[in-house]
């Protein structure tokens, strides 16, 4: 109550004769004073002990592996829920079938288009066997046609030749029918002075006049004779070049033949690895209308559900966690924590529902909590604005609880450098950060 009074009480009332009153009596002052002097001497020895800085982060229990958590079944096609061959918790072994489904798409309602896309590709194989065949007999042709040819054209030249030498013949013949009309000629000029001076009859002159006219006309057939070799040269000539013009022209055709039956081949045969991949695809689609199991594991929860429910490709159908795992504790911590940890780094994990006594400053007196191993460090920040952390079991310490599953809470301590309790007290008043520091094995390391 406000002191506005001047009376005093102690002054009016002696309150030592009550039992309440004794406490303040001096031998209770020494007492307190002891009492005060042993915790102020206690605590300030307390605050020299030893403590361990640590870190602490919120996270929950995982596999080790990505291919030990839980996941989804996915179908690659679109479809409708024909069949469940499973329930909810039941375990399957690897391979095992899931449920059934079927095709939506009207393009592949024919139940019996694999075998006819199997019929399209042997038909087509025997289209390309034909143009095979094909290009085999215009090879032949034109082979043939080449040897021909060649038989033609050797006749064309012997020809020719025979012509040249029948014009050279002919040439001498003519030199020869021009030396006989000479000497027709002289023989002439001579019998008509002769009789002329009558020493040779009119007869004579007529039989020489006569030869001399034969010898002309014998001249005259020979310049045709001549003319005609010369043209039989010509003529074997230009049969030479028609020789060739025509097989040229008949080879031509052939190959055009036979590159078109080529061209009609590669064509077919490119149908043909078309059809095979669509063979092959649609045996594989077959294939997708059971869904399997990737992996042996229990049935978590049926995503899609019922009979006759359609979904579209991608669409997860059911959930299944695998029956074989590893377990680890994903964690987070600060980015201002993240430069203290390292991998190898000790961690304390408590596991929700697991009952413990935690003394964060001394791990080695706290009970209920397992020893953890800092396996990966993420690089880049969650969404939550923290780094993650995977922690493995520490093979040095207690085995971690069978009974835990994954998905649980957990609570983490990671275990850093030991300092006296006034230096954490005054760290934690002045909000600093724990001491950064870089692990023995890191340095040694790092100097190497």
């Amino acid at each position: 109550m406000l002191n506005i009074s001047h009376n005093r009480l102690n002054q009016k009332v002696d309150i030592t004769v009550y039992k309440a009153g004794k406490v303040f009596h001096k031998r209770h002052y020494k007492q307190f004073n002891r009492f005060l002097a042993v915790f102020f001497i206690i605590g300030f020895i307390v605050l020299f002990l030893p403590w361990t800085q640590t870190i602490s982060g919120r996270g929950y229990l995982t596999t080790l592996t990505p291919d030990q958590r839980p996941q989804t079944i996915q179908s690659p096609i679109p479809g409708r829920i024909e069949k469940w061959f499973v329930r909810e918790g039941d375990f399957v072994e690897k391979g095992d079938t899931i449920l059934h489904i079927s095709e939506i798409k009207n393009e592949y309602f024919d139940p019996k288009l694999v075998e006819r896309t199997g019929q399209q590709i042997k038909a087509k194989e025997m289209s390309v066997t034909s143009y095979q065949e094909k290009v085999k007999a215009l090879d032949a042709q034109i082979a043939a046609l080449v040897q021909e040819r060649s038989l033609k054209l050797e006749q064309a030249r012997n020809k020719l030749l025979q012509s040249k030498l029948k014009v050279q013949s002919d040439s001498i013949d003519l030199e020869a029918a021009k030396t006989n009309i000479l000497i027709a000629q002289r023989q002439f000029d001579r019998t008509t002075q002769l009789e002329s001076e009558g020493l040779k009859a009119v007869t004579d002159v007529e039989e020489k006049r006569l030869k001399l006219q034969e010898t002309q006309a014998k001249l005259i057939s020979q310049e045709n004779k001549l003319l005609a070799s010369k043209n039989e040269v010509l003529n074997a000539q230009v049969e030479i070049t028609r020789v060739q013009a025509e097989y040229t022209d008949k080879i031509s055709k052939a190959q055009s033949d036979k590159f078109t039956a080529q061209s009609n081949q590669f064509d077919s045969e490119a149908q043909v690895t078309k059809l095979e991949n669509e063979f092959t695809n649609y045996s594989i689609r077959n294939a997708l209308y059971y869904i399997r199991a990737p992996q042996s594991g229990f049935i978590n929860r049926a995503i899609q559900g019922g009979i006759g429910e359609t979904f579209k490709e991608g669409d997860r159908l059911v959930g299944i966690m695998p029956a074989k795992y590893d377990m680890a504790v994903e964690t987070f911590v600060e980015p201002i924590d993240l430069p203290l940890m390292h991998i190898g780094e000790k961690v304390r994990i408590q596991f929700d529902g697991w009952p413990a006594i935690v003394f964060s400053g001394w791990p080695n007196v706290s009970y209920g909590t397992f020893g953890g191993e800092v396996v990966a460090i993420e690089t880049f920040i969650s969404p939550n604005g923290k780094y993650r952390i995977l922690l493995a079991p520490d093979e040095e310490d207690t085995e971690w609880p069978t009974d835990i599953r994954v998905g649980s809470g957990a609570r983490t301590m990671a275990l850093l450098e030991d300092v006296p309790i006034w230096f954490e007290l005054w760290r934690q008043l002045n909000g600093f950060p724990p001491n950064y520091y870089q692990p023995q094995n890191s340095t040694a390391d790092a100097k190497k």
